[in-house]
């Protein structure tokens, strides 16, 4: 038998809810939940308003990583009792009054909206007096009792038991001491922003880090430690209404982590995909693999040039010119990292050592005596000429040389008469080397090749190690972005175009920058709204991926300055170049080739890396060298 049929009950819509107001506390927890993440971000407002209100000290002492009680005490101006209830109120400020004053905010907060926050999610209590008050007033937030109180001039704000309004929240939070971690980061970023002032951190009664008041190198040493200071360059550049400082961290003391990448925009700490590609793209040609620079950047910059109301934790912001900004940014890096480490050791030297340096001796090139100035790049990018071999004459005034220098130590050895045929005649045997000269050159003067790899040089410090390779590669690819100008790449064209898939903004991307891909030798130009086609690539990246190429280009273009995208795709295409032309391993070298190199080293920008940010020499100093063989010991 067949079931009865029965007809589908028809779907009712749902019944139309009114619209009704939120109550205040439950406006409030929304808004916390988009301030207050964790209880670093406590600190960060609590501490943000005391340098609002000009602290010159401010102490954070917490408990339980910060969940179970945070105090926050400044002695700054301090808030007039009457103000107090309204400190507490959503949307009350004294930090802005008009649009006007929103497009230009100077100072840490303006929204108003903190300490509601943090007070509907917590119990909160605040105490502060004034330099006219005779004491402090102490007010509850949750029963809005007004007490008298004791305390100097300036703001306490203690906060305890947070999230415990909002339980759920509470189980997102992680251990005590990953949630203090935080919030001693929080304050590092202050402290390193604003040395003038100074702060102190206890947690559970224990003093945790404390920095005074000091100059700005000093503070960045006190907050990142002494090996950030002496592995990074301090940089600055003004451009108009923009000012840049910082320290950039040296390629060779890169980490495996982003943890040491600290930027500030009037005094605001932040993270900028803008300012971040920037960075990266100065170091791309001196980093190794994926390892992270470590830098301070501190960026002043009319405020009506800058939206920092954009995040609700005010950690982003919007710039009106950032083309601008980001090769303000990379302009700033490049010239701090331009400079290798030889380079700094020859500006340390005295005025000959530099003159020896720029313009080495013109003299006929002989046994023990400095190399000759190495020649420009000929075809196929061979920089080095080949060797001219001694003449008789040479070798004699070495080899006479050599035993009027060991005479005085070897009493039994023979002499003969000034001028007189040495007692051998070796074919090429070349003299010892000569002792170093008084202007020694950074790099040193090469004594020995190893299996045609690493050339050995001798400075005043020890031994230098050069891997020729990585050292001739920098050299090349230095010299042809020098020559690079304005000059096209060669492109090859391609017999069947690719064509691809794109989206709306990449066809306009192309159509846009279509000049800047000629320049890189690609033709890409749209088939439809939704296609393009490339008919020509770099001749010398033929076994690149050309679509995946192409689509890196166009997102680039599209998001940052066009001039900088256009630079970097242009050495990239330079360092396949000087890649392919540098001398090989196994090549045997002579001794004026070898300080051909190493005088080039000294004069060539970045020479401390290879174009693949692997280092190009190493010093092992006379300490290191007795602790191989455990002299003094």
């Amino acid at each position: 038998m067949h079931a009865p049929y029965r007809a589908e009950p028809e779907q009712q819509s749902p019944a139309p809810r009114p619209i009704h107001e939120l109550p205040d506390e439950l406006i409030s927890q929304i808004a916390a939940g988009e301030v207050v993440e964790r209880p670093a971000s406590v600190v960060r407002e609590l501490v943000d308003n005391a340098l609002d209100a000009g602290a010159t000290h401010i102490q954070v002492k917490l408990m339980g990583g910060g969940v179970r009680s945070i105090v926050v005490e400044d002695d700054g101006c301090g808030i007039p009792v009457a103000q107090l209830p309204l400190a507490l109120k959503r949307h009350a400020t004294s930090k802005i009054a008009n649009l006007h004053d929103l497009e230009s905010v100077a100072t840490m907060g303006f929204r108003g909206e903190a300490l509601a926050a943090i007070a509907s999610v917590s119990d909160m209590a605040l105490a502060s007096r004034t330099a006219a008050d005779a004491h402090a007033h102490r007010l509850d937030a949750r029963s809005g009792e007004l007490q008298p109180a004791a305390r100097a001039r300036g703001t306490s704000v203690e906060v305890r038991e947070l999230f415990f309004s909002t339980p759920a929240r509470r189980k997102f939070l992680k251990t005590d001491a990953t949630e203090l971690a935080h919030c001693v980061e929080a304050v590092r970023r202050h402290a390193l922003a604003r040395p003038d002032v100074g702060f102190a951190i206890w947690h559970e009664g224990k003093l945790v880090d404390q920095w005074r008041a000091a100059s700005v190198e000093q503070r960045i040493r006190d907050v990142l430690g002494d090996d950030f200071v002496s592995d990074s360059r301090e940089f600055e550049l003004s451009i108009g209404p923009m000012a840049l400082t910082g320290r950039a961290g040296l390629p060779e003391a890169a980490r495996s982590r982003a943890d040491q990448q600290y930027v500030w925009v009037n005094g605001r700490y932040v993270r900028d995909k803008l300012i971040s590609h920037a960075i990266r793209s100065a170091y791309e040609d001196v980093l190794h693999g994926h390892r992270q620079p470590s830098y301070v950047l501190f960026i002043e910059i009319a405020p009506e040039l800058v939206d920092v109301n954009v995040h609700p934790t005010k950690i982003e912001v919007r710039f009106r010119d950032g083309r601008a900004l980001h090769q303000s940014v990379r302009r700033a890096f490049v010239d701090a990292l331009a400079k290798s480490q030889s380079a700094t050791a020859a500006d340390a030297a005295s005025p000959a050592a530099a003159l020896s340096v720029a313009s080495p001796s013109p003299a006929p090139w002989t046994l023990g005596g400095p190399a000759p100035q190495a020649a420009e790049p000929r075809a196929g990018y061979a920089l080095f000429t080949p060797p001219v071999p001694p003449s008789a004459e040479q070798v004699r005034l070495s080899l006479g040389q050599h035993e009027a220098l060991w005479a005085p130590h070897n009493p039994g050895l023979p002499t003969r008469p000034a001028g007189s045929a040495p007692a051998f005649q070796p074919a090429v045997q070349p003299a010892p080397p000569a002792p170093l000269p008084d202007h020694d050159w950074p790099l040193g003067r090469a004594i020995a090749q190893i299996q045609g790899v690493y050339i050995l040089a001798e400075n005043a410090q020890g031994l230098v190690i050069v891997d020729m390779h990585a050292a001739h590669e920098r050299v090349v690819y230095e010299r042809l972005k020098a020559k690079l100008g304005a000059a096209l790449i060669e492109s090859q064209p391609l017999l069947i175009p690719v064509s691809f898939a794109a989206t709306p903004e990449e066809v306009a991307a192309a159509e846009q920058h279509a000049p800047t891909l000629a320049q890189l030798g690609l033709d890409v130009a749209p088939l439809s709204s939704r296609t393009l086609a490339v008919r020509s690539r770099p001749a010398l990246l033929a076994a690149s991926d050309l679509v995946a190429l192409t689509r890196e280009l166009l997102a680039e273009m599209a998001q940052f300055d066009a001039s900088s995208v256009l630079e970097r795709a242009q050495h990239e295409i330079l360092a396949t170049m000087a890649c392919h032309g540098a001398v090989r391993a196994n090549r045997q070298l002579t001794l004026d080739e070898m300080n051909a190199l190493l005088r080039d080293m000294e004069a060539t920008e970045r020479a401390d890396q290879c174009n693949h940010g692997r280092p190009t020499w190493r010093q092992l100093d006379m300490r290191e060298l007795d602790a191989l063989f455990l002299r003094g010991r």
